[in-house]
């Protein structure tokens, strides 16, 4: 799966739920249908919820990478 291609980054690092959700929403919103969000989040409250809110909304998970420093990486695609 590495080898799908992101059309948009969004780092989230340090940014608190839920407004990590809410960015996220408004960036997917001005993308189209099929492309792929790659999404920079922390670990703890923001990987539990912001995937799961995602799913949700009908955008799908493509990939979900736990970067050594502590942070992950997902690739959504949008619905």
């Amino acid at each position: 799966m590495a080898d799908i291609k992101s059309d948009a980054l969004l780092d989230l690092r340090g940014v608190m739920c839920p407004i990590n959700f809410v960015k996220t929403k408004l960036k997917l919103e001005t993308m189209e249908e099929g492309e792929v969000l790659e999404l920079v989040i922390d670990d703890g409250e923001p990987i539990q919820n912001v995937p799961k809110s995602i799913k949700e909304e009908g955008h799908k998970i493509v990939e979900v990478k736990k970067e050594k420093e502590g942070f992950f990486r997902l690739k959504i695609q949008k619905g």
